[in-house]
This record gives structure tokens, C-alpha cells and sequence, in this order.
């Protein structure tokens, strides 16, 4: 094979990624949504916290920590907010399953049912370039979705040993005991993305949820100057989650 044919091969095969990405984004964006709680004696009476995603007709996935119950104070609840605009649908949510380990939480929504995006199943490979869709700046100019894109820059352990015992966290010894992996992107993330879906930019497909706050307290809490460094859970958690159901 020359080196002509497989660069112009390189380059069909790039050019039709980025194609299929405005698609996707288009296909996807009705499931997903704002995850935050309603007070209807509080001004605003909403607020989101983070993003999440539809994985049945009636369950979204996001973030342990973005439904922590610690936040439901005086007539709280939990809601996600569908749709997109100034005035967004706001539902009831419930938590029904919480896997603190890992910081991933699974809701109950009310209303109809909505789109469910499929779970990918397959390897992830260092270099590959995946999507993610939700709300960096939560919903102060009202709920409008956005999509960054960057390559896996490294599948590595959620936390980092530290040269002295008395340098970790208490959160960091527990995970220093019973590790594993996470994927580092280099595209920048914002806490309003936490719970946001990882997809493949043709298929859709979701291979991992955009955690801002849990992993990288994990990783960069000895850093002096934390970095811009965005993580994701591996989908395959997700998965093991939604089957205890």
C-alpha cells in the first residue's frame, strides 16, 4: 500500500468521522439532560448541578456526587430538566441506585418515557476520539447543551501513589487499595459537565460519563496549580450498575 493511498485513506476516514459528529449530536441531544433540584418557596427555584443521560426509557445515569442527598435541605427535591431554552421541562427524579465507589448514581424520572442512548461494549483505546455533550456552565442562560471533542490521553489508575502516607487523603488510601482505571481526555470539561455522556462521534455509542469533581480530587489534590485535565468513569461500571437494578 503507497504512502499517498493511505494517507488520502487517513483522511476519508477523518473527514467522514467529523460528518457523522453533527448527526449524532442531533440524535442525541434529546436524551440528554440537566440534573439539579426544585424549591418552589426558593428563588431561583431551580438549580442544576450537572448533566446526565437516558439509559432506559425512564432512568438516567450521572454522577453519585451531583445527587448527593446532603443537598436535599429544607423542601428540595431532585428534578432533570428536558429540553432546551429559557423554559425547560422540569421532572421529579428519584434516586434509586448509588454506587459511591465509582460515583455513579442511576434516577427514576417521571412523565413519559424518553430516548435511551445504547452503552458501548467495546475496548477503548488510547488515541481514539470520542464526544461529550452537556452543560459546562449550568443553566444561567437557560438549558442549552454543548459538545467538546479530544482523544483518550491516557487510561490510568484513579489515584496516584503519593511519596509519603501522611501526603493522601483519607479518600485516596481507600482508593489506593482497591484501584481502577479511568480515562484522561484532552479536552476541557467544567463541573457542569460532570454526568455528561463520552460517545463515539459516529455510533453514538456511550463508553464513559465526564466526572469534573470526584476523580480529580483523587488525582490532582497534591497539585498546587490543578490542571484543566478532564476524566471519565468507564462505561463498563454503568453497565454493572443498571444490571443490580
Amino acid at each position: 500500500m503507497s504512502g499517498r493511498f493511505l494517507l488520502c485513506l487517513l483522511c476519508c476516514f477523518s473527514a467522514s468521522v467529523f460528518a457523522d459528529l453533527p448527526d449524532t449530536i442531533a440524535r442525541i441531544k434529546p436524551s440528554i439532560v440537566g440534573v439539579g433540584f426544585y424549591d418552589k418557596a426558593a428563588s431561583p427555584r431551580g438549580q442544576l448541578f450537572g448533566t446526565g443521560f437516558v439509559i432506559a426509557p425512564q432512568l438516567v445515569a450521572t454522577n453519585a456526587h451531583v445527587v448527593n442527598p446532603s443537598l436535599l435541605t429544607g423542601k428540595r427535591q431532585f428534578v432533570v430538566f428536558i429540553g432546551t431554552g429559557r423554559s425547560p421541562e422540569v421532572r421529579t427524579a428519584t434516586v434509586i441506585k448509588r454506587d459511591t465507589r465509582h460515583d455513579l448514581a442511576i434516577l427514576k424520572i417521571a412523565g413519559s418515557p424518553l430516548p435511551a442512548l445504547r452503552l458501548s461494549t467495546r475496548p477503548v483505546r488510547e488515541g481514539e476520539r470520542y464526544s461529550f455533550t452537556g452543560f459546562p456552565i449550568g443553566a444561567i442562560l437557560g438549558l442549552y447543551p454543548a459538545t467538546h471533542q479530544g482523544i483518550v490521553a491516557s487510561i490510568t489508575p484513579i489515584a496516584t501513589p503519593a511519596n509519603h502516607a501522611r501526603e493522601l487523603t483519607v479518600q485516596q488510601l481507600r482508593q489506593l487499595k482497591k484501584p481502577y482505571d479511568v480515562y484522561q481526555f484532552d479536552a476541557t470539561a467544567y463541573p457542569g459537565n460532570s454526568g455528561s455522556p463520552v460517545y463515539h462521534p459516529e455510533t453514538g455509542e456511550v463508553i464513559a460519563i465526564i466526572n469534573k469533581v470526584f476523580v480529580k480530587t483523587s488525582k490532582e489534590s497534591m497539585l498546587t496549580d490543578p490542571s484543566a485535565i478532564t476524566y471519565a468513569i468507564p462505561i463498563q461500571h454503568l453497565i454493572t450498575l443498571k444490571q443490580s437494578l
